[in-house]
């Protein structure tokens, strides 16, 4: 009989629906989760603790495939993965829709100064001129990332006219390679990350990069924290070297009261709800996890696979 520990947070969607015939052991805390890792085979680990997690994984030793709703899984030890030969399954572009349209209204947000729409009606101020008047139509985007979501991020930002060029290994129209797209920064005028947490995108936004933006270039950020260096971000902000920054993701997470960003007026703090804006991630993560069990228990391939390698 196979064996699965899965998250308590998804039991409502998947226990009506698993096939007869299965060991499951469900759990919520991460002590619940321990005592029921142990025998395996299939694991869907999710809880709200990210720590948690990587202590299940490492006591998993019997773990065949492991399934995550969550598209980065950088917190967990990609080591253990590695050696263990375990199938990952994750949540790429299960928020995709969500996080491109988060990157529109960001977008908009900072290019008609809505932030300060809001306050003033807050204030019960009526303004009599636009806090911003940047235009969508016209600007030219460089897109880093072309995944799920960056696949999403191209056509909704065409559909408002932006000409955006993407950076990717493959050539096309609009594209710039790996080696290319530092030299071209100064044409852009948003600047979107999209990329996988990996060695080779941390830090990949530095002071070299900031400094080669146009000054009212403007970076959105919906990948990780850690793709930009914080610090030379922050003094680009103060120094208003650059136009502004929509940042969804932040090192670390949350973003401590008294940390700088927040107090900025050209930095836009989202506090990774990008993902969250919905109501269907359960639902649709809940849907490919059982188009997926079936596949396994045939001997079928599943999808999409994770490659703790990569990190992607």
């Amino acid at each position: 009989m196979t064996t699965l520990a899965l998250s308590g947070l998804i039991r409502p969607i998947l226990e009506p629906r698993l096939p007869s015939g299965l060991d499951v052991r469900w759990f919520v805390t991460k002590e619940e989760a321990l005592g029921a890792v142990a025998e395996a085979e299939i694991g869907w680990f999710d809880m709200n603790d990210k720590q948690a997690m990587a202590e299940t994984l490492r006591a998993a030793t019997k773990l065949k495939w492991l399934n995550s709703i969550y598209a980065g899984l950088d917190f967990l030890p990609m080591d253990v993965l590695a050696e263990r030969g375990i199938t990952v399954t994750n949540g790429a572009g299960i928020n995709a829709i969500t996080i491109a349209e988060y990157v529109v209204m960001g977008m908009l947000n900072i290019a008609k100064g809505y932030r300060d729409v809001v306050r003033a009606q807050e204030r019960h101020e009526w303004l009599f001129d636009s806090p911003g008047k940047r235009e969508l139509a016209g600007s030219k985007a460089l897109l880093l990332g072309y995944g799920a979501i960056g696949k999403l991020i191209q056509p909704r930002l065409e559909a408002f006219d932006v000409e955006v060029s993407v950076v990717r290994r493959t050539p096309g129209p609009n594209t710039l390679g790996p080696d290319e797209w530092r030299a071209k920064l100064g044409e852009f005028d948003w600047i979107i990350l999209a990329v996988p947490a990996t060695p080779e995108t941390e830090g990949m936004i530095g002071a070299g990069e900031l400094a080669a933006m146009k000054s009212d270039a403007v970076i959105v950020n919906i990948a990780r924290g850690s793709v930009i260096d914080q610090p030379a971000l922050v003094d680009a902000l103060q120094a208003r070297a650059i136009g502004g920054a929509f940042l969804d993701v932040t090192t670390p997470e949350p973003l401590p009261a008294d940390h700088p960003l927040w107090s900025l007026d050209n930095a836009h703090i989202s506090m990774h709800l990008s993902g969250r804006a919905q109501e269907k991630m359960f639902i649709r993560s809940g849907e490919r996890f059982l188009d997926n069990l079936g596949r396994y228990l045939r001997g079928e391939p599943v999808a999409p696979v994770f490659d703790p390698r990569l990190g992607y």
